[in-house]
């Protein structure tokens, strides 16, 4: 399934193809990168960021069509296309029309706005394109970078929940237009 990619000013937001996920996977690294057309980490992915990744390629399989709403890589658009993390829902909308948004960037890349860059444009392009207008995000408490970005992009707190994995989140929701 092609996926077109998001743009904002310095990303490009490219969805993660079953067939980019095979081959990362695999260890076919020269084959994933050119599927996707970006440079990626030397160390990625990480134990963590493989399971996520057959996590991933699970659900796709299970219903090709979630492509559009899952993992996205955030590619700076610039020459050699390195890739500064990923950004995703964690599938479409919930039958409240909410969906669940994640994301991950490399140490390298941070603090330079690229999170919230990617957000905004995965809430528009959800917002446009779907009619979503209610978004959530779920984060540890000492994230304290992640929890900054919230704020900034005008998320409020709703609750929270014990992750299996991750344990603590605090539950954050935003509602736009």
């Amino acid at each position: 399934m092609a996926v077109p990619p998001i743009q904002t000013d310095r990303l490009e937001l490219v969805s993660l193809s079953p067939l980019f996920i095979d081959a990362i996977l695999a260890g076919r690294r020269k084959e994933a990168e050119r599927v996707a057309g970006l440079q990626l980490p030397e160390d990625w992915p990480d134990e963590h960021d493989a399971r996520f990744l057959r996590m991933r390629l699970g659900q796709l399989r299970s219903d090709p069509r979630w492509q559009e709403w899952l993992a996205r890589a955030m590619v700076l658009r610039t020459t050699g296309r390195p890739m500064t993390g990923y950004i995703g829902f964690h599938g479409p909308p919930d039958v409240i029309g909410r969906a669940e948004m994640g994301y991950t960037v490399r140490p390298h890349f941070r603090r330079k706005g690229y999170a919230t860059e990617a957000a905004k444009a995965l809430m528009e392009w959800a917002r446009l394109h779907h009619g979503v207008s209610r978004f959530y995000l779920s984060i540890a408490p000492d994230n304290t970078a992640s929890l900054a970005m919230a704020a900034k992009l005008g998320f409020r707190q709703v609750g929270e929940q014990i992750d299996e994995e991750d344990g603590l989140e605090l539950v954050f929701e935003l509602v736009v237009g």
